[in-house]
């Protein structure tokens, strides 16, 4: 593996044997954009694909949403990018949504509530990360002559990212399109500076991350069974992909069949808020009309959101 090769000096002088990626946190590749590819054109041309497969004209959009953790700069927003290379109208309102990788969850939510009430009719969300500079960034920090194995650990979770894209367009009822049916939402902000990071470094206390974002997992999936969702038995369970041990343990937490999990992280990485979407999409193949579909995201700081749809 290219980041073990990279490493290898450090590894070596810290005592961490090579593989630690694959053994622990069962990714074995992970991608990045061509150098002329910005993540945000990557997120517009997702979202052109997504608009070309829903017959939807880009005149017709009236909200667009972006989720992209990754930004150039602090202002404007990601999405006057985006509604720009998709050409969008004057009419369709746009913003950023930044909630670390449960952005687009809580877009679907909110994009949702504003159809429903007749706000809008169209809505185009859009995410697109590219782990290109953080992890070089990472990688040179982590072969200076003073890294420890403290710096290796505290900075492990960069180096599982993946850059990545996806869109999803949503509106009213149609026949033949998908019901989002809402979900729950809970919040553990007492952590929110367990993962902090920016383009340049994210540091994480990884055990303490999992242990508490278990934790608000299962806090978040007892309470909306007992407002009263069905969630214990839907046909497919599509889970944020940050790891193997991250998988496992929710999957037994939770009581949830493995066999209806399908992954993407050990070929992808963790590609935040596209995460999501991106595996329903690549698993739109094993879905049949009328199954139920749970979505679940936890995102730094810390939030956790379970959504449900109809296929």
């Amino acid at each position: 593996m290219w980041i073990d090769e990279q490493l290898a000096e450090t590894y070596e002088r810290v005592g961490v044997r090579a593989g630690l990626l694959e053994s622990v946190a069962g990714i074995k590749a992970r991608r990045w954009w061509p150098e002329d590819v910005t993540f945000d054109e990557a997120a517009a041309r997702a979202g052109a694909v997504a608009l070309e497969q829903a017959g939807v004209a880009p005149s017709e959009v009236d909200l667009l949403i972006s989720t992209s953790v990754c930004k150039h700069h602090l202002e404007p927003s990601v999405a006057c990018a985006v509604h720009n290379r998709l050409g969008l109208p004057a009419t369709c309102m746009n913003f950023d949504l930044g909630n670390a990788c449960l952005g687009f969850i809580n877009a679907m939510t909110i994009a949702s509530s504003l159809i429903e009430s007749g706000q809008v009719k169209v809505v185009l969300i859009v995410d697109g990360e590219g782990s290109r500079q953080p992890q070089t960034q990472t990688i040179k920090r982590l072969q200076g002559p003073d890294t420890t194995l403290t710096d290796v650990f505290d900075q492990f979770a960069s180096l599982t990212l993946g850059s990545g894209a996806a869109a999803m367009v949503m509106g009213g009822p149609r026949i033949g399109s998908h019901q989002f049916l809402g979900g729950v939402t809970r919040a553990a902000t007492k952590y929110h500076d367990l993962c902090v990071g920016d383009l340049d470094e994210m540091r994480t206390d990884t055990a303490a991350l999992l242990e508490s974002g278990l934790s608000l997992a299962e806090m978040t999936f007892n309470d909306a069974l007992a407002e009263g969702w069905e969630w214990n038995d839907c046909d497919t369970y599509i889970l944020h992909q940050v790891s193997a041990v991250h998988t496992n343990k929710l999957c037994e937490l939770l009581s949830i069949d493995k066999t209806r999990v399908p992954l993407t992280y050990p070929d992808f990485g963790n590609i935040g808020p596209a995460a999501v979407p991106y595996t329903l999409s690549a698993s739109a193949d094993r879905l049949d009309v009328g199954d139920h579909v749970l979505l679940m995201g936890i995102g730094s700081g810390l939030n956790c959101s379970v959504a449900e749809l109809i296929w």
